[in-house]
């Protein structure tokens, strides 16, 4: 069966100047994707003024993001993986040690897919 793992996380306590770092951000999803074992398609990223950056990668399972708030100390992330391949937990512990954290809030949330609407059978 097919599945859907979606984990969001907030990563607190991390370095402003990881926070505020476009290459640091961008290097670190390329990473994140390996890590989880899964294939990065492209990654496009936003550096704010006076600061935060706004990233994604894209992965043929999904994507990864990241938007933070380098005033707050502190990175909302998301990982959402389908398929059986990709450990996105992988992804989730390299980018807690990038980024240097000293406290994340998550959650975590199986997603099925649903069978065809239209009475195909799977393969």
């Amino acid at each position: 069966m097919n599945e859907m793992k979606h984990i969001l996380f907030t990563m607190k306590g991390c370095p402003y100047h990881l926070l505020d770092d476009e290459a640091h951000i961008r290097t670190m999803l390329a990473n994140a994707a390996v890590q989880a074992q899964a294939e990065l398609l492209n990654i496009t990223s936003h550096k704010f003024e006076p600061y935060g950056v706004t990233a994604v990668a894209l992965l043929g399972e999904s994507h990864i993001s990241i938007h933070t708030w380098p005033e707050k100390l502190m990175a909302v992330c998301d990982i959402f993986t389908c398929g059986t391949r990709a450990v996105p937990e992988y992804a989730v512990n390299y980018m807690m040690e990038l980024m240097e954290c000293s406290q994340v809030v998550s959650s975590a949330f199986l997603r099925p897919l649903d069978s065809d609407p239209y009475g195909h059978e799977s393969t």
